[in-house]
């Protein structure tokens, strides 16, 4: 058997030790301090942009176009396996345009992806009004994109689901436990270093991970930590340096329905998204918050007003909602790279790093997730 260790269990690492189930060669241990799908995962509104993306090629759009199809079957899958009910819209996301938008961009886009064998429609303010009555399209609206095979999908649920149908492909789960890492591998690249051999040497050795419990070594570790992976490759003298960024969301309940709920996709305008939930529920958000100069990141409230007054510009119904739930998390942002970082650990061959998604972290989970399983199993 093959031993692999995951350390984090949002919506990556469960992800991660899903696929790595589906194979009986590979014993799977997942740990976090937390249960799963705290953290940024449970934050996250799960609108999955791929197709109205403007990343048409290279790895970003490989990952996003890997995970888009995965999830048309990964979805009906969890729930078959588990019996449970995973909220997953499939009416699309409908971005709206200001006067200031460049259409030619999207019209090129949507030729591209044409090409690629998806879809994306080009609406004018008036269609857009038809389909949606309950949005207020002023003379700033000038046209919208519809993009059909874009999803959404519950993060939390999700996660919840995979750390089910995992457990019952035999993967252990251990929560509560604070957990520190050391890797033979490491040691023999510190005791070389300040000679010539062995520099640069990506080398192969058994991985410990220490909780409170005791130690147990594993042939393969993948940190999926999100803003816990730099204190974890730190532990190693190999640390990573992925900086937090924070989001604020609302969860709001209308008094009445919603004029053609029949037809009910995310609504995104300039960063402000509408996310339909049903039974008169939506989530509206997000902000990006930045950590000041000396590291502090607090809720800014004025920030979510702000993202507030915008969604009810679009939706003037809104305004009559009650507050559910109101909530911030905290977003893994890779500093001075591309997000995220699927790779090796430097000088560690059976090391992975599976984090910093910023804000892609439910839409690239699957493609991170095969990408992981296809490095352990080549």
């Amino acid at each position: 058997m093959v031993r692999i260790a995951v350390i984090g269990c949002g919506i990556i690492g469960a992800s991660i030790a899903f696929e790595l189930s589906r194979f009986r060669e590979l014993q799977v241990t997942v740990f976090d301090k937390q249960p799963p799908a705290r953290a940024c995962t449970g934050a996250a509104l799960g609108v999955l942009m791929g197709v109205i993306s403007h990343k048409t090629k290279g790895r970003n759009w490989f990952l996003r176009e890997r995970s888009l199809r995965d999830y048309e079957t990964l979805i009906p899958e969890l729930e078959s396996i588990t019996g449970r009910k995973i909220p997953f819209n499939k009416q699309g996301i409908l971005m709206l345009f200001s006067e200031d938008e460049d259409l030619n961009k999207w019209e090129n886009l949507a030729a591209v992806r044409e090409s690629q064998g998806w879809k994306l429609e080009m609406w004018d303010a008036r269609s857009a009004g038809d389909r949606c009555p309950y949005l207020y399209l002023n003379d700033n609206i000038i046209a919208a994109v519809y993009s059909p095979q874009d999803r959404q999908v519950d993060p939390t649920a999700l996660t919840l689901a995979l750390v089910d149908a995992a457990g019952k492909n035999k993967v252990d789960f251990e929560f509560g436990e604070a957990v520190n890492i050391w890797c033979e591998a490491t040691a023999a690249v510190q005791e070389t270093q300040e000679g010539e051999q062995g520099k640069g040497n990506n080398l192969t050795g058994l991985c410990r991970v220490k909780t409170s419990a005791g130690s147990r070594d594993f042939d393969w570790l993948v940190v999926a930590a999100g803003l816990g992976s730099p204190a974890l490759t730190a532990s190693l003298n190999r640390s990573i340096d992925i900086r937090p960024v924070l989001g604020q969301a609302v969860h709001l309940r209308l008094p009445n329905p919603l004029k053609n709920t029949d037809f009910a996709p995310v609504i995104t305008c300039d960063d402000v998204h509408i996310v339909p939930l049903g039974n008169r529920e939506f989530w509206v958000g997000a902000t990006v918050e930045f950590p000041e100069t000396n590291g502090e990141i607090v809720p800014n409230s004025d920030m979510l007003s702000e993202v507030m007054v915008r969604a009810i510009a679009l939706c003037p119904a809104l305004a009559e909602a009650e507050i559910v739930k109101q909530w911030s998390g905290l977003r893994p942002r890779p500093e001075g790279r591309p997000a995220p970082i699927i790779d090796r650990l430097p000088g560690n061959s059976n090391i992975l790093i599976a984090s910093g998604h910023y804000r892609n972290g439910v839409l690239l989970a699957p493609a991170t997730a095969r990408s992981i399983r296809e490095t352990v199993l080549q």
